[in-house]
């Protein structure tokens, strides 16, 4: 599980409405706040669940917006549910309410996306059979080009009775591949390798659109900066995810 690392007080005061990060130094440095009846420090962290006061009040934390990139280890499940021992929120230990955005099978790895904003999911969801998501795949022998070729052209899936999208596929090893999606079928990796003859060995999800996973290490997660998520918004307009968010 992450270390639980909390939010200074300063940005948690702030990202409350309660008043300026510097104002808040001000305020704590006065006496005037305290986390769990104790009174404040200069530089404190609220970890999750913890009560803070500002002048006697208490203060009802005002969520603000929150888009995650998590670096998905094998053995997590995507859910909300807490009574997954492996849930991805309970992994994440976010110090705000966020939950996964689709989902990524408990034997993959890599990109799943999380957030505190119902409307993005919405909107995110709606085009999902229209972005691009790529995977790195490893498989149990070597790839062949007559592979390659029909998981390239579509396949038809027995189990969910329907026929894929055409693809793109590359080989990247004597066993292994890149793919770019634009759908997103219950386990459609592993079924479209499994009616080739292949099983697969590992499958890394590295990209959602215009976000790359790029060096996030396995297990830890950061916020999208402000030109990844311009960049996702401009994708969402093309695929018909409209809407504001």
């Amino acid at each position: 599980m992450m270390e639980e690392t909390g939010v200074r007080l300063n940005k948690f005061l702030s990202a409350s409405g309660i008043c300026s990060r510097r104002e808040a130094d001000r305020e704590i440095a006065a006496g005037k706040v305290y986390v769990d009846g104790k009174r404040a420090v200069a530089g404190q962290k609220v970890l999750p669940g913890q009560k803070v006061t500002f002048r006697g009040k208490l203060v009802e934390e005002k969520p603000r917006p929150v888009l995650l990139m998590v670096n998905k280890p094998r053995g997590v499940v995507c859910t909300t549910q807490r009574r997954e021992q492996d849930n991805i929120v309970d992994f994440v230990h976010y110090y705000q309410r966020v939950y996964p955005v689709g989902r990524l099978d408990r034997e993959s790895r890599g990109l799943i996306l999380m957030t505190n904003q119902g409307e993005l999911v919405n909107r995110i969801l709606r085009g999902s059979e229209r972005h691009e998501k790529e995977y790195l795949v490893r498989v149990d022998r070597p790839v062949s080009s007559d592979f390659l070729r029909k998981m390239a052209a579509g396949l038809y899936l027995p189990d969910l009775d329907r026929t894929t999208r055409p693809c793109r596929v590359r080989k990247t090893g004597r066993d292994s591949f890149d793919i770019i999606l634009t759908q997103g079928w219950n386990r459609q990796i592993r079924r479209m390798c499994a009616v080739c003859g292949y099983h697969v060995e590992d499958l890394k999800r590295i990209r959602i659109m215009n976000l790359l996973l790029g060096e996030l290490p396995e297990g830890a997660y950061r916020e999208v900066t402000e030109t990844e998520f311009a960049g996702l918004m401009r994708e969402l307009e093309k695929t018909g995810g409209g809407g504001t968010v």
